[in-house]
C-alpha cells in the first residue's frame, strides 16, 4: 500500500500551519514548525502571493496531509462525493470521517491518524467483530470499533487512551474505554468537524475547473 514516507514537519511548514501530525510531540517546544514557522528549502523565508490556483492546491494539499491520502485517492473521494446529492463538501467531509484510521484516532486509541493508520494495518482492530486490516474502509453509522482482545496490553494504544481521556470526543462517536471499543454513531455534518482549517469550497473548485 502507498503512502507517505517523507518527514512530517516538512509538510506542516510547507503549508504553513500546525497539521498536528506528530501527536504529542506538536504540543512540545520540540515542534519543528514553532522554531522554523517558514516552508523547507532554501527560498522558504521567501514571502509570496499565491494565486488562486495556489490557494486551492494548497487548500487540497492540507486535507491530504491532515487525513494521510495520496493523491489518487483523494481524487476518488471527491468524484464520489460530486456525484452523491446533496452539498459536496459535505459529502467529502463524511468520507473522509468515516475511515476507519480517522475514527480509531477519533476515539482515541492512537495519538494521531498516521499511528491509527499503522493500527489497523497491523491487524489490532474489529470491526462488528471481524478484523479489519484496511485504513480506507469506510465505516457506516452503528459500526462498533473495538480493540482485539490480544491486543489491548500493548504500550502504544495504553498510552494513547491514557492521553486521550481528558480529550472531548467528537459526537458523532461513543466511546467505552473500559471495553476497548467505540462506536461510529452517525456521519457527521460539515458544521461538526471544527478542527479542519480550510475551506473545503476551495478544494472542490480544484477539482471543478
Amino acid at each position: 500500500m502507498a503512502r507517505y514516507t517523507g518527514p512530517l514537519c516538512k509538510l506542516c511548514r510547507r503549508e504553513g500551519m500546525k497539521l498536528y501530525l506528530k501527536g504529542e510531540r506538536c504540543y512540545t517546544d520540540k515542534c519543528a514548525f514553532d522554531r522554523r514557522p517558514y516552508a523547507p528549502g532554501q527560498h522558504g523565508q521567501r514571502r509570496t502571493k499565491l494565486t488562486q490556483y495556489g490557494i486551492q492546491l494548497r487548500a487540497k494539499q492540507t486535507v491530504k496531509r491532515i487525513y494521510g491520502i495520496l493523491e489518487r485517492q483523494f481524487e476518488r473521494y471527491v468524484e464520489k462525493a460530486m456525484q452523491k446529492a446533496g452539498d459536496t463538501r459535505e459529502n467529502l467531509i463524511q468520507i473522509l470521517e468515516a475511515r476507519l484510521d480517522n475514527v480509531v484516532y477519533r476515539m482515541g486509541f492512537a495519538i494521531n491518524r498516521r499511528q491509527a493508520r499503522q493500527l489497523v494495518n497491523h491487524g489490532h482492530f474489529l470491526v462488528n467483530g471481524k478484523k479489519v486490516n484496511i485504513p480506507s474502509y469506510l465505516l457506516r453509522p452503528n459500526d462498533v470499533v473495538e480493540v482485539r482482545e490480544k491486543s489491548r496490553d500493548l504500550e502504544v494504544i495504553k498510552k494513547a487512551i491514557e492521553a486521550n481521556k481528558e480529550r472531548s470526543i467528537v459526537p458523532w462517536i461513543e466511546v467505552d474505554y473500559d471495553n476497548y471499543r467505540g462506536t461510529f454513531l452517525r456521519y457527521p455534518s460539515l458544521e461538526e468537524v471544527t478542527d479542519l482549517p480550510v475551506d473545503l469550497q476551495t478544494v472542490i473548485e480544484f477539482y471543478s475547473r
